[in-house]
């Protein structure tokens, strides 16, 4: 087995070095260490085959052979996006290309295409500015503060979306937006959960005189099904237990069910998020309180960490900074690719998180919940409202443990 390990790692390099060498014989300084990482993958049988198949592979050589600029630019308008995005994550994580933010740079493509659907001039000129001026807008403001490998574009979209098929309701009554009254609306509302989308659009729309004050509620978050207590602490002992679980699955679900962290924060974490010492485990979901893990899960953790990852992605650089290392070089799992491997093991996502926040509200204030777990005050205090938590069943607490400790 070592043999043939040692020959499939041989012929990994010498393939790698015949598809990126230039005429020379060499490979190009650029793309130095870009083939190093290659030769040197986890599993030199994958690399092989992505290096005979891969289509990401046979751009790579376009680049190596001056074929193909190795720029965004090039690679946004290549044919094969899968493998044009693949090969753009290994680049950039070897600084052949300099990082961007591809969650905005596909919102504002997105963007583009929604507006030229809109067949209206009118119309289109007032979804423009509401895309251009409030939500790419906002979107930039959130990416230029964002230090995750992610920003969330989802609710901007389904914003941009409400917004085209209000006007596209109003036009098929005949009704100019600047003419809408709140019956109107109240009808709208009605057409689907969807349309309460509409909020943000109709709320920028009066504030530039585009329309008269309209209102739509705001939908709830806290509401939905959670999962049932005892089924969660029975999810929460086999991760802990079970060894024929895969340490990815058995950590990330439990920072879902003991934590009530969101897959989007999860994959975002880094090994710097967790300090070690002989003393104790802590991690840390927010900028600053560490939040101290208990035993067993400190242990299993730790093995985790420790534990050399074999998913990551071929090209991938050889360490990685994210605590869970995704199939991209240089990127962490995605939250969608989360979410169904612990679909698998029969945890769902969301009503996982709402019954580990409804059991942690229910314990702890909205000041020490939103510190803890990286919420917003607003959502902490929500939370407590909802679980029918507060600050004297806290203060209740600390002092039956003070008055433990003096008579001790």
């Amino acid at each position: 087995m070592f043999e043939r390990g040692r020959c499939a790692r041989c012929a990994l390099a010498r393939r790698t070095h015949d598809l990126l060498a230039d005429d020379s014989g060499d490979i190009p300084a650029v793309l130095a260490d870009v083939a190093a990482a290659i030769a040197a993958a986890s599993q030199p049988y994958s690399a092989l085959n992505w290096l005979r198949k891969g289509a990401g592979a046979a751009l790579l050589a376009d680049i190596a052979a001056g074929g193909l600029a190795a720029t965004h630019e090039a690679l946004d308008v290549h044919p094969h996006q899968r493998a044009a995005d693949y090969l753009r994550r290994m680049l950039v994580a070897h600084g052949v290309l300099a990082e961007r933010n591809e969650d905005l740079v596909r919102a504002e493509r997105w963007t583009a295409d929604l507006l030229a659907r809109v067949d209206r001039p009118a119309d289109r000129r007032l979804v423009t500015a509401y895309a251009t001026w409030r939500v790419l807008r906002r979107l930039r403001d959130r990416a230029a503060r964002n230090r995750g490998p992610r920003t969330a574009t989802a609710n901007a979209k389904l914003q941009l979306r409400a917004a085209v098929a209000l006007l596209d309701w109003l036009a098929d009554r005949s009704i100019a937006l600047s003419d809408a009254r709140q019956a109107d609306i109240d009808a709208w509302l009605v057409t689907g959960p969807a349309a309460h989308h509409a909020r943000d659009f109709l709320s920028w729309s009066h504030e530039h005189g585009h329309c008269p004050p309209l209102t739509v509620p705001t939908a709830s978050r806290r509401t939905g099904t959670a999962l049932e207590p005892d089924i969660r602490w029975q999810l929460l002992n086999r991760l802990l237990h079970d060894d024929t679980i895969d340490l990815t699955d058995r950590v990330a679900g439990c920072l879902l069910l003991a934590y009530a962290q969101q897959l989007s924060r999860i994959t975002a974490l880094t090994v710097d998020h967790v300090t070690r010492s002989a003393e104790a485990t802590t991690i840390r979901f927010g900028d600053t309180d560490h939040v101290t893990i208990p035993e067993p899960l400190a242990t299993l953790l730790g093995a985790f960490i420790d534990t050399p990852r074999s998913h990551v992605g071929v090209g991938s650089p050889a360490t990685s900074p994210w605590l869970f290392p995704g199939h991209h070089p240089g990127r962490p799992l995605t939250p969608a690719h989360l979410s169904v491997r612990l679909r698998r093991l029969g945890i769902p996502a969301m009503a996982s998180r709402r019954a580990a926040l409804l059991q942690l509200a229910a314990e702890l204030p909205a000041a020490v919940l939103a510190d803890l777990l990286n919420l917003s005050v607003g959502a902490a205090v929500g939370w407590v409202n909802n679980a029918g938590g507060d600050w004297s069943r806290y203060a209740a607490a600390l002092a039956q443990e003070a008055i433990a400790d003096i008579n001790e």
